[in-house]
């Protein structure tokens, strides 16, 4: 009985919680009105980790500076550039090794036509 009372005591301080968090973004969001909201890559990142680990359907509940679909996009994006690798790709054909090139060279001069 301790224990569920416990519970919904922690529940309930929760809510309220987010409640807050809910009014201070609304405020700020009327401040700014239609403005867009320019977020540097570092809050951008910081944003789309904690929107991941809610979820899609939890974010629809809250109040957000920008829309669920764009912070869910941000991660996409973040995921994408971890595991893309054109940092380490050289520009161009890679070098043909000198065994190769000698040895069209010698086939080259044996058989001219």
């Amino acid at each position: 009985m301790l224990l569920a009372v416990l519970c919904g005591m922690v529940y309930q301080r929760q809510q309220q919680i987010i409640q807050f968090q809910n009014a201070q973004i609304e405020a700020l969001l009327k401040k700014f009105g239609r403005k867009r909201l320019l977020l540097n890559d570092d809050q951008r990142r910081l944003l789309a980790v904690k929107a991941h680990a809610i979820g899609r359907k939890a974010l629809l509940e809250l109040k957000t500076v920008v829309t669920p679909n764009t912070i869910l996009r941000w991660h996409r994006k973040l995921v994408a550039k971890k595991f893309d690798s054109s940092d380490n790709r050289k520009p161009g054909r890679s070098r043909i090794r000198q065994i190769v090139v000698d040895a069209i060279v010698h086939f080259a001069r044996e058989n001219p036509t």
